[in-house]
């Protein structure tokens, strides 16, 4: 197997989502992002309320390199994992200021899209059938 011995650009270009935001909107709450040891992956910790329902869980963000395979994938992928038993995957890209998280693959119709402004990214998530709502995280 043949891996980096550090993480790439695009992978990095995510720290700008390390610390803590306070999220808005369709859900409130806080998201932390921290990296994990070795950079490779950014561990998000979610503590928001939805529909007056807790959303808490870990989410892990970064190249998936199974067993045996002998580059990362092309995609930031990412698992949610939730206090409640569901999982749900996503990809990350991030374009200049644009950060959009898929739901399962690129193209998706369900994702979110959001614009980094300084401390601030406004957003929204957008589901099918016209479903979705808006977000702001603000560094806290």
């Amino acid at each position: 197997m043949t891996h980096s011995e550090t993480p790439d650009v695009a992978l990095r270009a995510l720290d700008r989502l390390v610390g803590t935001w306070t999220v808005t909107g369709g859900a409130i709450g806080t998201v932390t992002y921290r990296w994990l040891e070795g950079g490779f992956f950014l561990a998000q910790d979610v503590n928001l309320e939805q529909f007056g329902e807790p959303v808490v869980g870990l989410e892990i963000i970064g190249r998936e390199r199974t067993l045996g395979a002998e580059e990362p994938s092309r995609d930031i992928k990412s698992r949610y994992y939730g206090g409640d038993g569901c999982t749900f995957d996503y990809v990350y890209e991030l374009d200049g200021d644009t950060l959009t998280i898929w739901a399962g693959e690129p193209g998706s119709p369900a994702y979110f899209r959001g614009e980094f402004d300084g401390d601030t990214m406004a957003g929204a998530w957008v589901y099918p059938g016209g479903g979705g709502y808006d977000s702001i995280m603000t560094r806290v």
